[in-house]
């Protein structure tokens, strides 16, 4: 396929997008993709918005609690909450999977972190980044790592809530 075809595509994608959307949703979207703050021109860009429009609708996700503001020199940053990405994970865990599930989750992540710890006899995954070379392997199992160990702490952060909730209504 020629660049052209693929400029097309895009230009299709974003025109569809565009018309199915508000431009809330469109921002909304951007900022709930973002792990690392955004100005605000970089998300009209991406969202196809004015800027002003972009601004506007980024301090009511932060009113809202959905967006936190960050600062670099003189420009606001905008990126999505991270507690709620947080609570929301540990939610959709609570509702997706019983207790056993969750505790048989937790046991088999510690396995797998006991694995890597052995295959490559360090303790943490930064331990394993410092190591490794950039031509070799094993930075595949590094990211398999720190998902793992993310996804250990929202499984424990479930039960513990889980058992927060059992105690309170006790």
């Amino acid at each position: 396929m020629a660049a052209d075809s693929w400029d097309d595509v895009n230009e299709r994608t974003k025109a569809v997008w565009k018309a199915d959307t508000t431009p809330f949703e469109r921002v909304y979207a951007i900022v709930e993709g973002t792990h690392g703050g955004q100005p605000a021109a970089r998300i009209a860009e991406r969202a196809l918005v004015s800027e002003p429009t972009a601004r506007q609708h980024c301090k009511t996700l932060v009113n809202t609690g959905f967006a936190e503001t960050e600062s670099d020199g003189q420009t606001t940053l905008y990126k999505r909450n991270s507690d709620r990405v947080l609570d929301a994970r540990i939610r959709e865990l609570r509702n997706e999977a019983t207790r056993d599930e969750i505790l048989d989750g937790i046991e088999r992540m510690k396995r797998e972190i006991r694995e890597y710890q052995d295959r490559y006899d360090v303790v943490t995954p930064e331990a394993l980044a410092r190591e490794l070379e950039a031509d070799e392997g094993g930075w595949d199992d590094l990211s398999a790592w720190r998902t793992t160990r993310t996804n250990l702490a929202v499984a424990q952060a479930a039960l513990a809530y889980d058992e927060a909730s059992h105690q309170l209504t006790a």
